[in-house]
């Protein structure tokens, strides 16, 4: 595992690393701390994403949501951290009404709450190493950030722009935010991946892309993706319900629409 450990005057040490996993790129940026210590940190989390991998992918035969599918094998026989991504997805399941399901056309599929659970676990055991100030994890676009990267610096992401590839739609700003995190669902990277999970069919939507922003990635992916299988209009009205919640919505007509408290969060 290759990291980059950098220094700048005044500011905490950086460790940066990049791991592909999950059928994306897992990017790592944790500020202070004594680099030895991140290192070790880093590599029990970048170790427990690929067992994630290897628990959750429906890519895999072997893997135990794959088995679990196919009857071969009980929660009560799978590792921990199945049973608790289950509940997670039953609970993401009821928030939201069933717009988000951990099933795929019929089959145990809980794919769409893991990344951002895994992403969210890896930057909470890299915030626990002692002097560490800021960490931000980035799962393949959603994004995990805790802490600030220096003294009176907060985190900044800028949320691409699906109608104008290169753009930048919003930056979310972490000021004065302990935690937050800010996760995308749309069309404009894998097209249309989201199923409606009344029909098992895409979701025919309005939308191109929402951004959901909130302390929690486990949350606020899932949020993401049952706010886009919905609609606009529905959406916007769900995603305003929620607590500690704020949403970019964007549509095909270049409309974007945006819950009362985002302003507060663009820097």
């Amino acid at each position: 595992m290759a990291d980059a450990v950098t220094e700048q005057a005044g500011a905490p040490a950086a460790v940066r690393h990049a791991e592909e996993v999950m059928g994306t790129v897992f990017s790592f940026d944790v500020r202070g701390g004594d680099p030895d210590a991140v290192r070790a940190a880093l590599a029990e989390a970048v170790a427990a994403l690929h067992r994630a991998d290897a628990l959750f992918s429906t890519y895999r035969e072997d893997s135990e949501v794959s088995r679990l599918a196919r009857g071969e094998l009980a929660v009560s026989g799978c590792a921990p951290e199945v049973a608790a991504v289950l509940e997670l997805a039953a609970e993401a399941e009821r928030v939201s009404e069933g717009w988000f399901s951990p099933r795929y056309r019929g089959s145990l599929d809980p794919t769409g709450i893991v990344k951002g659970w895994a992403a969210e676990r890896a930057a909470r055991v890299l915030a626990a190493v002692a002097g560490v100030r800021g960490v931000s994890v980035n799962g393949g676009g959603d994004v995990q950030l805790l802490g600030a990267p220096e003294p009176q610096r907060s985190w900044r992401v800028g949320v691409a722009d699906p109608l104008r590839p290169g753009g930048l739609a919003a930056v979310i700003s972490a000021a004065g935010a302990a935690e937050l995190a800010v996760a995308t669902s749309g069309t404009a990277e894998r097209g249309a991946h989201i199923v409606d999970p009344r029909t098992g069919r895409p979701a025919v939507t309005d939308l191109v892309a929402v951004t959901v922003v909130g302390p929690r990635l486990t949350w606020a992916d899932c949020w993401a993706t049952a706010a886009f299988a919905m609609g606009s209009r529905a959406a916007l009205a769900w995603l305003e319900s929620l607590p500690d919640v704020e949403a970019l919505l964007i549509t095909a007509g270049d409309e974007v629409r945006c819950t009362g408290g985002l302003a507060a969060r663009l820097g």
